[in-house]
């Protein structure tokens, strides 16, 4: 893998439908409170290194939540 692979590519997560935003936003584990679906703000999302995340701020906390999307997800 070369260090271009690993380089973070932005993507638009407005673009998602408003059903899917509502999910990732809604759908969340904080490391830090140690809870799930406490809600996410200000959500960015990326591609690294051919996986897709969202990252955004912990609603009750406002520590760093970074969601990897599987297959799954799709």
């Amino acid at each position: 893998m070369t260090e271009q692979d690993d380089q973070r590519v932005d993507r638009d997560f407005f673009q998602r439908s408003l059903e899917d935003q509502q999910d990732f936003i809604t759908n969340t584990w904080c490391d830090h409170c140690s809870k799930e679906n406490l809600g996410l703000t200000k959500p960015v999302e990326y591609e690294q290194a051919g996986t897709i995340f969202i990252e955004g701020l912990c609603a009750q906390c406002q520590n760093t939540v970074v969601t990897e999307l599987t297959e799954d997800d799709f």
